[in-house]
């Protein structure tokens, strides 16, 4: 036993020796080296290389939460009304690349924001983004109309040599509410969508801006007294997206007078894009800008067939694309003579056929010929950009206008307050009214009502003078906020505003106060049935965020 232990070890010595004599023969391996991430300095703070490359990249981001009370005026049956507050927990993540080239800096921006939102819609979930499909409606029996998961691809765009090409803010956009929380103020604010623009930068602050823009993001509905909405229905989704949107003309006549009609597809159609022109400067005083906008009005044709009545059967003219216009101006200010970090903005804006350019839906909602933000609003406020004359068949555009101030003061480098106020109307004319109120009384005999809350009313009639569609309006917003931020980058704040919606003249049903009005046309005309009415409504409300970039 002894004789083979010590032939094994022996054994082992010797490979050990000629395997480390082999191994002192063989070629060393070098490490690879490491790249280690290095900063860069070329585009400001939080840019470093990425690795194998001489692009710069920032990495960046949001987390929000947010809650508010707004108060509710009605917690009627079938209103699904009743609701006080609302919550929000909101992120946002940044990533911003660029490359130094021979033709200038190369960059591309991406944001991705997304959150959750439960409450009162305006003050947690959010109406216009469901609209345009950046929100999406829990259905359960508690959550429909109050819970919202919110994703939005907010930016995506690529500047090179003065082009910009992406999803980007509107190039129109000037103040776009930058010192509040709810955006309450009326004025255009379209952060996201799809544009391909060029700026030209003339020297000492001064440049200029063609962009074409998409005209989904900037529609508002042509009117339709039929006004099929998006909705679910008793768990039921089949009416969850709109196909057609049709509205009453004229089309036979009987001794000169109407006596026939039949219906054309509102909904419109992506054919031109929208074009912008911007002029801005921007020195150490602050900044101007001047914009411009047109915006195509288009729909479908009038449907097949006899349609309904009686009388000849004309051939009513295809309804012609019409074009809606904007033009703003815009002012800031910085005010360091105040307090460091103190400015003011000053924008004003006007529009005919183009009401999301001058943002007049900015408080209530957008994307929508008409909406109601309180709940127990007295009558619905119209935003439509056209209506379609049922006597020719062509678009008549609405006008608008919107003016805005807001200021931020610093109390002290941690504590800071916004002030803004706003005033805005929109109209429509006087022969659109009369015209709808004619093919209302074809299409409702008799005192009937098959449009609703949409229903102009017979011209001359009790009830035309108090019904809320086609209505012009104004309104106007006035609030502040107060904002501690205890370290950089954290804020804690409070903003309060007050909103007042109104008539410009008349008096119009409460339908709070009067919820069966519009289902009693003919007792309101026979005064057998008076409603109450109104000529305001006003509401206030309050926000508190925590909010912390990084």
């Amino acid at each position: 036993m002894r004789f083979l232990k010590s032939s094994l070890l022996g054994s082992a010595a010797a490979f050990a020796a000629v395997g480390g004599a082999h191994a002192a023969d063989l070629p060393v391996k070098k490490a690879v080296p490491i790249e280690y991430v290095r900063v860069c300095g070329a585009y400001g703070a939080g840019f470093f290389y990425i690795p194998g490359t001489d692009t710069c990249l920032r990495v960046s981001g949001r987390a929000r939460f947010e809650g508010g009370f707004q108060p509710s005026y009605t917690r009627q049956s079938g209103t699904n009304a009743g609701d006080t507050s609302g919550y929000q927990g909101r992120m946002r993540i940044n990533l911003d690349a660029r490359t130094q080239t021979a033709y200038g800096t190369l960059r591309a921006f991406v944001r991705l924001d997304a959150g959750a939102r439960t409450g009162y819609s305006g003050v947690g979930t959010s109406g216009t983004q469901q609209r345009i499909g950046q929100a999406f409606p829990g259905i359960g029996t508690d959550q429909f109309g109050r819970d919202q998961q919110f994703v939005n691809v907010d930016k995506a765009f690529i500047q090179f040599a003065g082009l910009t090409a992406g999803r980007a803010s509107s190039f129109f956009d000037f103040y776009a509410h930058d010192f509040e929380f709810a955006g309450a103020t009326l004025g255009s604010d379209v952060f996201s969508t799809n544009l391909l623009a060029y700026t030209a930068t003339i020297g000492n602050g001064l440049s200029a801006t063609l962009s074409i823009e998409d005209p989904v993001f900037r529609r508002t509905p042509i009117f339709s007294p039929l006004a099929v909405s998006p909705m679910l229905n008793t768990g039921s989704t089949q009416n969850f997206g709109v196909t057609n949107q049709p509205t009453p003309v004229f089309i036979g006549y009987t001794g000169g007078v109407p006596t026939r009609y039949s219906f054309i597809d509102v909904i419109e159609r992506s054919r031109m894009p929208d074009f912008v022109g911007v002029a801005r400067l921007d020195q150490a005083w602050g900044s101007a800008q001047l914009s411009a906008a047109v915006h195509e009005l288009n729909v479908g044709n009038v449907a097949n067939g006899a349609g309904t009545g009686t009388g000849s059967n004309v051939s009513i003219p295809h309804t012609n694309n019409s074009y809606g216009w904007a033009v703003q101006g815009g002012l800031k200010i910085n005010a360091p003579f105040i307090a460091p970090g103190d400015a003011l903005y000053l924008q004003g804006a006007y529009g005919s056929g183009a009401q999301m350019y001058t943002g007049y839906c900015a408080y209530t909602g957008c994307y929508t010929q008409a909406t109601t933000t309180i709940q127990g609003q007295k009558f619905t406020q119209y935003f439509s950009d056209a209506t379609v004359n049922p006597f020719t068949g062509q678009l008549e555009q609405s006008t608008s206008f919107t003016a805005t101030a807001s200021y931020l003061h610093y109390w002290t480098p941690e504590w800071r307050s916004a002030f803004f106020g706003s005033y805005g109307e929109q109209s429509f004319s006087q022969s659109a009214r009369l015209a709808q109120g004619a093919i209302f009384n074809l299409v409702n005999p008799n005192g009937t009502n098959t449009f609703g809350g949409n229903a102009v009313g017979t011209p001359g009639t009790r009830f035309f003078q108090l019904s809320q569609a086609l209505r012009d309006t104004y309104q106007f917003v006035a609030g502040g906020s107060i904002i501690w931020s205890p370290v950089k980058d954290l804020d804690i704040g409070v903003e309060a505003f007050y909103t007042q919606i109104g008539l410009k003249s008349g008096r119009a049903i409460d339908q709070d106060k009067s919820p069966t009005a519009y289902a009693n046309v003919a007792g309101i005309n026979n005064g057998t049935f008076n409603p109450a009415t109104a000529t305001k409504d006003s509401i206030s409300q309050v926000r508190f965020r925590v909010q912390r970039d990084f």
